[in-house]
């Protein structure tokens, strides 16, 4: 049996993002989709899925209000000598405390 398909969350940088109006942080993480699905089809429509889920929704956080959550980019490949696919979504979050 394989792995199938799943979504993990990668690490994360937190940098300083204070301003005049107060503290705040930037957040750049990455979510993994690994699937070992024949072709990228399902990973990328798991990505998408992923995205949109994270884009623009209403996120609550427990501390601080999040300001932005936007994509930056993705990339793609192969693993395993091609026995299972890869897509790496990157994304930066703002949030004020």
């Amino acid at each position: 049996a394989g792995i199938g398909t799943f979504v993990l969350l990668g690490p994360e940088e937190v940098l300083d993002a204070s301003d005049g109006s107060g503290r705040g942080a930037e957040h750049r993480f990455v979510v993994s989709v690994i699937s070992d699905a024949t072709g990228f089809l399902q990973a990328k429509e798991v990505a998408a899925a992923v995205s949109d889920a994270l884009v623009d929704a209403p996120l609550m956080l427990d501390r601080g209000r999040l300001v932005g959550l936007r994509f930056l980019k993705a990339q793609a490949r192969r693993l395993d000598q091609g026995a299972a696919r890869r897509i790496d979504l990157r994304f930066v979050a703002r949030v004020e405390d």
